[in-house]
């Protein structure tokens, strides 16, 4: 199984369950939904997600993702998966809490340590 990690607010995957798609905040205003890898994740969360509540991270199977996903690059070089569509919730084999400690940094879950 190849992972992918996604963070979102606790509402919109609640929203997503019961439709059974998840189409994230950004895929109408940029045509992706931004993921990470395991070893991204928390430089992502500690930049664009300090100081947010009710967050959830997805642990997301990207071999059972139905639509396209891009491995693109930004400033510097690294490239970050972009899934080009919505995402059918199936592929989501995990779901849990994600918030910032004490010191207010996040850090990777256990359940997300040593995957692909």
């Amino acid at each position: 199984m190849n992972t992918i990690l996604h963070i979102t607010q606790r509402q919109q995957w609640e929203q997503a369950q019961l439709t059974g798609i998840y189409r994230g905040d950004t895929l109408d205003s940029e045509g992706f939904i931004h993921c990470s890898t395991p070893l991204q994740v928390i430089k992502v969360a500690n930049t664009l997600f300090r100081n947010q509540q009710e967050l959830v991270l997805l642990g997301i199977d990207s071999d059972k993702v139905q639509e396209e996903i891009r491995y693109e690059g930004i400033e510097g070089g690294e490239c970050f998966p972009h899934i080009y569509g919505s995402l059918n919730i199936d592929a989501v084999f995990k779901v849990i809490d994600f918030e910032a400690g004490k010191d207010g940094k996040f850090q990777l879950p256990e359940e997300f340590k040593n995957l692909n």
